[in-house]
């Protein structure tokens, strides 16, 4: 028993030693020290946890960081995927789209992009709280997983890939104001024609 126990103890020194961590534990070393975390649903489960995280991993949320993360939108959708007997629903997948955006100094658009998760659970029409404890299982179980995912998008920024994104932002507002400029220039320079008027008979 008490080798069992040396044994157990040993391989959790050695997990921890290599860097494993157990899923949804441990800290993230993000670019990122200060953030602004907003969603359309501000007071949803996902941007929740997503503030959690954040500060676990050392970042300070709070309004007009220097960089602005945006869950933007959040689809869910549900289908089943196989029928019991006598005509009762076997399995759902429920997927949920998580639509994003990162912004940076004056509030210029850095990168936007999209996470996807898909979870399966059984459906039981004889035992229905079961199933609805399932299925609500599966919800908190994907919204887990696109924290995670936002997380280990976040990590894979780098300091030179967001002050190149920022950069590229600047350049491109810049031509565009060029641009509108150099319209706005050429419609004021551009003689206007007087109505045409037709003589009376």
């Amino acid at each position: 028993m008490i080798k069992r126990n040396l044994l157990v103890m040993g391989l959790a020194v050695l997990l921890s030693a290599c860097g494993f961590q157990l899923r949804g534990t441990g800290t993230y070393q993000l670019a990122f020290k200060e953030l602004d975390l907003s969603a359309r649903n501000s007071y949803g489960e996902t941007v929740t946890m997503m503030r959690q995280m954040l500060e676990s991993s050392g970042v300070k949320i709070y309004t007009g960081a220097p960089y602005k993360l945006v869950l933007a939108d959040e689809q869910e959708s549900q289908r089943i995927l196989s029928y019991a007997g006598a005509g009762r629903t076997g399995e759902y997948q429920v997927t949920t789209v998580l639509k994003y955006d990162i912004s940076g100094e004056h509030n210029l658009p850095l990168l936007s992009d999209k996470l996807e998760v898909q979870k399966v659970f059984i459906h039981d029409g004889n035992n229905l709280v079961g199933s609805d404890q399932e299925a609500t299982d599966a919800r908190r179980e994907i919204r887990r997983e696109l924290v995670q995912r936002m997380m280990l998008r976040l990590q894979q920024l780098s300091p030179a890939q967001l002050d190149q994104l920022q950069q590229t932002a600047e350049a491109k507002a810049k031509a565009e104001a060029a641009a509108l400029e150099a319209a706005q220039k050429a419609e004021a320079e551009t003689p206007r024609q007087s109505p045409i008027e037709i003589p009376q008979q």
